[in-house]
């Protein structure tokens, strides 16, 4: 039986200025694990607003092939991000066709999120 596989595309919590990264690696770590109790493979695109992210995500779309593809809400919910998050969806569209998109409410529930079209 094949390997389900998602990629998780997020902000960088390192390369946020002004904002300790701490308690959000340690909720990705946490997140992680839980695709790892499903034996899901699981990518995290990561990405720094200044530093080309729509390159960084056409790369990770298309070095595998993902049967979801989960969308952050630092992403998806920070409305001065609408136009970053409507050019992420729709790169999901043109370089992954196939995946299905799922939203997560936190870096703990990607899995989740993914399950819900996995499954």
């Amino acid at each position: 039986m094949a390997v389900a596989r998602a990629l998780v595309i997020g902000l960088d919590p390192a390369k946020i200025h002004g904002w300790d990264p701490e308690p959000v690696q340690a909720a990705i770590a946490r997140g992680q694990a839980r695709f790892d109790d499903h034996d899901i493979e699981a990518d995290w695109c990561l990405v720094a607003l200044d530093e080309n992210p729509e390159g960084k995500i056409v790369e990770a779309l298309t070095r595998k092939d993902y049967a979801c593809v989960v969308i952050g809400g630092g992403i998806r919910k920070h409305e001065p991000l609408l136009e970053f998050f409507e050019k992420v969806v729709n790169l999901v569209r043109q370089h992954a066709p196939d995946a299905a998109i799922a939203f997560n409410s936190s870096p703990e529930d990607c899995a989740d999120a993914a399950l819900r079209w996995l499954r």
